[in-house]
């Protein structure tokens, strides 16, 4: 409770500007979220193509279709939206390890004046 009723002072002591920090943490978030999203929309959208064209008799082996062929054509399919995945994650955990960095140089000050 006593926390909400203190004034928040700004002390000029520091190497960061706390505001730069928060807003370079929401733009991470957000672009994770626009990458996440294209890279799965792109994927949707090419695997709706594969399978309209492979159903329809584009693709086709010269001889017998076995399951493994057919799994040979299909399986980059399965690993477009893993770069967009990795990406989501690595800018999030930044976003997030950039807050817990703050936190913590909050809270230090906080102890150090007490």
């Amino acid at each position: 409770m006593s926390e909400s009723n203190e004034k928040q002072e700004r002390f000029f002591g520091t190497y960061f500007d706390r505001d730069g920090v928060i807003r370079i943490t929401r733009v991470a978030e957000v672009v994770s979220w626009v990458i996440l999203t294209i890279y799965l929309l792109t994927w949707i959208f090419s695997l709706l193509l594969f399978l309209s064209q492979y159903f329809n008799g584009m693709y086709f082996a010269k001889g017998s279709e076995t399951f493994l062929n057919t799994f040979s054509v299909f399986s980059p399919y399965l690993q477009m939206p893993i770069p967009g995945v990795f990406y989501f994650f690595a800018l999030q955990g930044f976003s997030k390890a950039l807050l817990i960095l703050l936190d913590m140089e909050d809270n230090t000050r906080r102890a150090a004046r007490k």
